[in-house]
């Protein structure tokens, strides 16, 4: 069973989600939850584009309206709507409807590959079509588990005792829903996605060293032409334009978040000619690093 966009089946869930985002959210619009892996967004105004390599995700969009793009497809989503990304990907995001009257609000969950792989053995798998990136109306029993989670974002003693039980829950039906398929390769020991889920994990935490392929296979499990191939199927990049937009992120994060200068900046994430760094920043983030930080000290 799904539910309808903007049914007021939603709005319990909508109306937690509010309560909680405007009690707590951040400068920059999050409000990390006392549930790791979930946060709340809010924005009050349209946002400008962000560029990000996603972690597998679920994003339930409750109020408002966001493009999500990555190097195949563009997706536009509203209320009542999931996105499920169910692989390490560049993403190129924006809040497309916003306002103080109207604010955006979404719930978001990183799915947890050892939840799913404890599931996984237990349930039966859901016909369809395992797409990385999929859009979809919010089932209706993923809503009721995440209302009953966010419900006890306020008792901590409460959250202790039944918060683990409902984050498995959520979990489960996402399993059990249409995005199904994608979800359980997260969860599946040993298939392609968890060994390249591996070598992404060392590209994340140790992005500004140089990194060999033959590294980054060996802890995939793979030939370096199999690591090659399964890599780009499904990040949709190779290895080191995965890295290479980490650093690029990291860059832009130290220049508009730390103040660090651009040279600088450039130099911390390994690169050793700022005009090149000056071009790659450009082609990704559509902007020069330059008119990227006289846009954020005007925005300030």
């Amino acid at each position: 069973m799904y539910i309808a966009r903007n049914s007021l089946a939603l709005a319990p869930l909508l109306d937690g989600c509010r309560r909680y985002a405007d009690a707590w959210a951040l400068p920059d619009g999050s409000a990390p939850t006392p549930v790791p892996g979930i946060s709340v967004v809010r924005s009050l105004h349209p946002g400008e584009l962000q560029v990000a390599v996603q972690k597998p995700v679920v994003a339930m969009l409750l109020q408002g309206q966001k493009r999500v793009t990555t190097h195949c497809s563009s997706f536009e989503y509203a209320p009542g709507e999931a996105m499920v990304i169910s692989a390490d990907i560049p993403t190129l995001s924006q809040i497309t409807r916003a306002s103080a009257a109207f604010p955006y609000y979404s719930l978001v969950l990183e799915l947890d590959p050892a939840i799913l792989r404890d599931l996984c053995s237990a349930v039966p798998p859901t016909p369809g079509e395992a797409r990385t990136v999929r859009v979809e109306p919010i089932d209706a029993d993923v809503a009721d588990a995440a209302l009953r989670l966010v419900r006890l974002f306020g008792h901590p003693e409460a959250l202790t005792a039944l918060g683990g039980g409902l984050l498995r829950e959520l979990h489960y039906w996402l399993l059990m829903g249409v995005h199904g398929p994608a979800i359980r390769a997260l969860g599946a020991v040993d298939s392609h996605s968890e060994r390249i889920g591996r070598a992404v994990a060392i590209l994340r935490r140790e992005f500004l060293r140089t990194i060999r392929v033959d590294e980054l296979a060996e802890a995939a499990g793979m030939s370096e032409t199999a690591f090659h191939r399964h890599f780009r199927a499904i990040t949709t990049l190779s290895p080191l334009q995965f890295q290479k937009q980490l650093r690029l992120i990291e860059a832009r994060r130290l220049m508009l978040a730390e103040g660090i200068g651009i040279s600088q900046a450039a130099y911390s994430v390994g690169y050793a000619s700022v005009s090149q760094f000056t071009r790659e920043y450009g082609r990704l983030f559509e902007a020069s690093p330059g008119k990227d930080m006289r846009l954020a000290r005007a925005g300030g």
